[in-house]
């Protein structure tokens, strides 16, 4: 399927929308209707309002079945967060490299950070996708790099808030990232 900058596209296996910001071979950018910059394979998106009498060549599925399918399908409504969920654990990501690799033996402190802050970024739009509102990121203290560079990278996004973590739970080497969605 041919895409083009600024058609609007839906996700096949997720319920995300957004319109096409750049195109890279079979590598297609969009950003989402919540804000975000995600990239796609082609084969992952559908055009809204495309031609629905074509075929998925792998399923013989026609697109009219499947947006049908995404169209029909509602969110359930949500209901109102009772104080006992308010205090449920946040998610934890520990962004020691020695949970992240087996082996970190050989990597250059530019790797080792690298993997780190990718790992931050992959679990960011995790969270946003699943509609998770909380993240604590465990970082250490350390000299200091790493929390600079994930201040840096939460920074970058305009729905969420980030604040150091509780001081008696985690001390001074985690950061608490509170994540806004649109209902």
């Amino acid at each position: 399927m041919k895409f083009e900058k600024n058609d609007r596209v839906e996700v096949l296996d997720d319920a995300l929308e957004g319109i096409v910001i750049k195109i890279d071979g079979e590598k297609i950018y969009v950003e989402t209707s919540e804000g975000f910059l995600m990239d796609f394979h082609a084969s992952e998106l559908v055009k809204i309002g495309e031609e629905q009498s074509r075929m998925i060549a792998t399923d013989d599925v026609s697109f009219s079945d499947i947006i049908k399918e995404k169209q029909t399908t509602k969110r359930a409504k949500t209901e109102k967060v009772k104080s006992k969920d308010r205090s449920a654990p946040p998610m934890e990501v520990d962004l020691h490299i020695g949970k992240l690799v087996n082996s970190y033996r050989g990597m250059s402190n530019f790797d080792i950070l690298n993997i780190q802050l990718d790992t931050a970024k992959r679990q960011i739009e995790f969270a946003v996708r699943k509609r998770i509102p909380k993240i604590v990121f465990i970082h250490g203290v350390g000299e200091g790099v790493l929390k600079a560079e994930l201040d840096y990278l939460l920074g970058r996004y305009d729905n969420l808030k980030f604040y150091d973590a509780n001081f008696q739970k985690y001390g001074v080497g985690a950061t608490e990232v509170y994540i806004f969605q649109n209902t």
